[in-house]
């Protein structure tokens, strides 16, 4: 583990020392915090490897856009009809409002988790029902503005996205079909009358706008930052890695790519059989479906998409190539080029039996993976009125007086305290403690303490503590997904177990151990050690120190009343605030519909108490319902006009999208499939580079998008 404050850092320290300087000078100067920067201008992190040095993996970027764009849109990918831009497709989220909820995370803690609740509105919830405004927001005291009065109403039921019937997978399915051939039957929790509906997704889906700056990605951060080739695990995973065809011989390589936590997200999904999978499904598997098909055949393309007009097909339904020329054009040829003689028996073969697969097939993983990056990656929204030109007082000059009474409050109210930089997310490029900070968290007891967290995850209190432990939970691989744990393990002499590439400074944090912090002591020098990470760049290099081994011992075995509490347990990432107006519903769960409830919630102080809470004054702030409205109209100037019109690079494919069942809750129609409820299926047009004309009209605000 490098436990060293990168060069990126320093840069952002003396970005931000300029910032403050400017804003001092000015006549406009916030007592918490600095005015985040404008998006325009910043690049997108670089991976090593993937695009430079002597033989870089992607040997067409422009091609590997155009693949990533179409494998992205493509219903095809599915077992059945599911694109990743199914849960994607309206701001970078999702935007449908049927058979959208799930029973909860995690019934093994919780037995509610494994049941449908009534909604507040009175609707029965559950499978195929319709989302009402009148079902927001899903906990309720009964005054909104007080933490401490009596709830009325809460579940722990989510607000998810409608994905796959699931079922065995058996095989691709006819060529001119995006379903697989897969044994199916009614699921035991996704059901109405008999009939099996689409399984849901236990959390909301996040905006894959902006997304290419997260280091970590999904709510839990289990998407690593270094992409493996064929997993989401980075090194975590003991059976990763890619064929590679060189000098007349093919070998299985391991591969680690930094800066690729998008890439590690992408190989999810596809497989997941709650969002696009028939179990049992591979990707080789999915490569022998799609490399022989021409990319997004069953679709229409806009003769104007900014990025795959000039390579539609002449009628309109599709891409000219296949999957398979796509690939051999982005793509270095080492990667996908042995001869069938050489991959036979050494590659793997489809479980439900036919030929072994090629070298193309086996890494198709890395193609997918890669492809999607780098086209998310032109996903980055940078034009918003925010990020117009700043005036004499370093404040966007597109902002109304109203916009600017609320970004000054954004910040007085400490906001910008987790939504950062110029993402306005979890402290991307800003300058901080490296993966793991010490600050206020709530104690067992309920009172203020310090405590490790990973930074840009926080339990804000959204739901109750058993429902979803985010960031506290564990990676297949039983290891534990916070970066906090590993410190730990650090501190007690056991550097040997951390798996993950991460950076930590404890001079940086919010609360250095060796000082006084937030009225609570300091450990005393007898306590300490020098910091692995040294004290460059330290403004106070003493605080450069960390407890020693039989110290951290011994407040770890007082668990979480000892002075090494944590707060990962319920902590979930940090997302951007940019085009938030049109990603309802909020929060992991979704259980929020317009930006007053979230702001309603952060007002009283969030839902549920729990251990490792944040507490860094940012919750419980009881303001004026005036200053509430004037920093939801702060958000407002936070949306790219070409998001809300679709415009390069925003456009799209034509979307042939699930959205729940005929019928209603009460009753569903006879399926074509025995056992299975009809799928009504919605057109999203085909947009071209210009974006959404008059007929069609902008993207609107989830609360616009539901009945009262």
């Amino acid at each position: 583990m490098s436990f060293v404050r990168s060069t990126e850092r320093r840069r952002c320290r003396a970005a931000t020392t300029a910032a403050l300087a400017m804003l001092v000078a000015g006549s406009t100067a916030f007592a918490h915090g600095v005015v985040p920067p404008s998006l325009k201008g910043v690049k997108v992190p670089a991976v090593p490897g993937l695009l430079s040095g002597r033989a870089p993996i992607v040997r067409d970027r422009a091609s590997a856009i155009a693949l990533g764009k179409a494998l992205f849109w493509d219903v095809q990918v599915g077992s059945d009809g599911m694109a990743c831009a199914s849960c994607h497709f309206h701001a970078g989220t999702d935007a449908r409002t049927k058979n959208q909820l799930s029973p909860g995370r995690s019934p093994g803690r919780r037995p509610t988790a494994a049941t449908f609740e009534p909604m507040a509105s009175g609707g029965t919830g559950g499978p195929n029902y319709t989302l009402r405004l009148a079902d927001f927001p899903f906990h309720r005291p009964s005054d909104p503005a007080d933490f401490a009065s009596p709830v009325v109403f809460t579940t722990d039921d989510v607000v998810g996205s409608g994905g796959t019937f699931g079922g065995e997978f058996r095989s691709a399915g006819a060529t001119t079909s995006a379903s697989d051939d897969c044994d199916r039957g009614a699921d035991p929790v996704f059901h109405v009358h008999g009939l099996g509906t689409r399984r849901v997704t236990s959390r909301n889906a996040p905006s894959v706008i902006n997304a290419i700056f997260d280091r970590r990605t999904f709510w839990d951060g289990r998407a690593n930052a270094m992409f493996n080739g064929s997993s989401a695990f980075g090194a975590r995973d003991p059976d990763a890695g890619v064929w590679m065809w060189r000098d007349g011989r093919l070998r299985r390589k391991r591969l680690s790519l930094a800066n690729a936590s998008l890439a590690s997200q992408a190989v999810e999904p596809p497989l997941d059989t709650n969002e696009m999978s028939c179990s049992g499904r591979t990707f080789p598997d999915i490569g022998r479906k799609l490399l022989r098909r021409r990319a997004l055949q069953l679709q229409a393309v806009h003769p104007d998409d900014g990025v795959l007009g000039r390579r539609r097909a002449r009628r309109g339904d599709g891409l000219r190539a296949t999957y398979a020329t796509m690939v051999k054009k982005a793509f270095n040829r080492r990667f996908w080029a042995a001869p069938r003689a050489h991959t036979n028996g050494k590659v793997g073969s489809p479980a439900a039996g036919g030929h072994p697969h090629t070298q193309m097939e086996a890494n198709f993983a890395m193609f997918f993976a890669l492809a999607v990056q780098l086209y998310e990656s032109t996903l980055v929204s940078d034009d918003a009125p925010f990020d117009s030109p700043r005036d004499a007082d370093g404040l966007p000059e597109a902002l109304d007086a109203q916009q600017r009474r609320g970004l000054a409050a954004f910040i007085d109210l400490h906001c910008s305290e987790c939504h950062a930089g110029a993402t306005l997310a979890g402290g991307a490029g800003v300058v901080s403690p490296g993966d793991v900070d010490r600050k206020p968290i709530h104690s067992a007891s309920g009172v203020m303490t310090l405590g490790l967290v990973d930074t840009s995850f926080v339990n804000t209190g959204v739901v109750a503590p058993d429902d979803d432990r985010g960031v506290g939970g564990n990676d297949p691989f039983g290891r534990p997904l916070s970066f906090t744990a590993q410190f730990l393990d650090v501190l007690l002499g056991h550097p040997e177990t951390r798996i993950d590439s991460m950076a930590v400074q404890t001079c940086a944090m919010t609360a250095p151990f060796a000082t006084a912090s937030f009225g609570l002591p300091a450990f005393s020098s007898e306590e300490l050690t020098s910091d692995p990470a040294g004290d460059a760049g330290c403004s106070a290099p003493r605080w450069a120190a960390v407890p020693t081994a039989d110290v951290a011992t011994r407040e770890l075995a007082r668990g979480h009343d000892g002075r090494l509490a944590t707060g990962t347990s319920g902590a979930f990432k940090v997302p951007s605030l940019r085009n938030v107006e049109l990603t309802g519903p909020y929060m992991h769960n979704g259980g929020m519909a317009t930006l007053e409830e979230v702001l309603q919630f952060y007002n009283r102080g969030g839902n549920f108490a729990s251990q490792g809470r944040d507490a860094q004054f940012l919750f419980g702030i009881r303001t004026s319902q005036t200053t509430l409205a004037d920093i939801a109209a702060f958000l407002g100037s936070l949306t790219d006009e070409r998001v809300r019109f679709e415009k390069a690079p925003f456009d799209h494919p034509a979307l042939p999208l699930p959205a729940g069942h005929a019928g209603d809750e009460h009753a569903v129609d006879p399926a074509n499939v025995p056992g299975l409820a009809d799928t009504v299926v919605i057109e999203v047009p085909a947009v071209g580079a210009a974006g959404r004309g008059e007929a069609l009209g902008p993207l609107r605000a989830f609360a616009d998008r539901v009945s009262p």
